[in-house]
């Protein structure tokens, strides 16, 4: 059996599940937990999740960002998402997760998240009935069953929104 990294086993995985739910029509996402929001992220525009491994400060950084992760050799910024949108910081408990870019990103900028919350089927979510979101990462939102309002998260405009981009203190 060849080895295969985890990285390329994930998203394999994602191209895989993507292909299933595409023969149905469904979408498959990934929900996230950033503080009090909802997050869906399409699983071909995520990387890797990970438990939150050591993370080593960086001095005369803004307070978002939380450090910097090494992952198997490969340096990462960790952003705080929810600190970074003006709430509250992200414990770092059990269920807190980074989010990896997909390597189609580019950049080595993991997202520091509250938890991670399954599959989810787009079907299962309407339309919100809700004010448009400013902020330009949010694509679209939308209710649950539950009345939930869950946004859905375009990582490329994160990945280049100059506020982002800017982590000095």
């Amino acid at each position: 059996m060849a080895k295969l990294s985890l990285r390329e086993f994930q998203e394999e995985l994602a191209r895989k599940l993507s292909d299933t739910s595409g023969a149905t029509g469904t979408r498959a996402l990934l929900g996230l937990q950033s503080g009090a929001e909802l997050w869906l992220i399409d699983l071909a525009e995520s990387g890797e999740i990970l438990p939150v491994p050591a993370l080593t400060p960086v001095p005369l950084a803004t307070g978002w960002l939380r450090g910097v992760a090494n992952v198997r050799g490969v340096l990462y910024a960790v952003s705080d998402f929810s600190a970074f949108q003006g709430n509250a910081p992200t414990a770092v408990t059990g269920d807190a997760r980074l989010l990896l870019p997909h390597a189609k990103f580019g950049c080595n900028s993991a997202l520091l998240v509250s938890r991670v919350l399954g599959l989810r089927a787009l079907e299962d979510f309407e339309p919100a009935d809700a004010a448009p979101d400013p902020r330009p990462w949010v694509s679209a939102q939308f209710s649950d069953t539950q009345g939930r309002l869950w946004r859905r998260f375009d990582p490329r405009k994160l990945y280049t929104d100059a506020r982002f981009l800017d982590v000095a203190a």
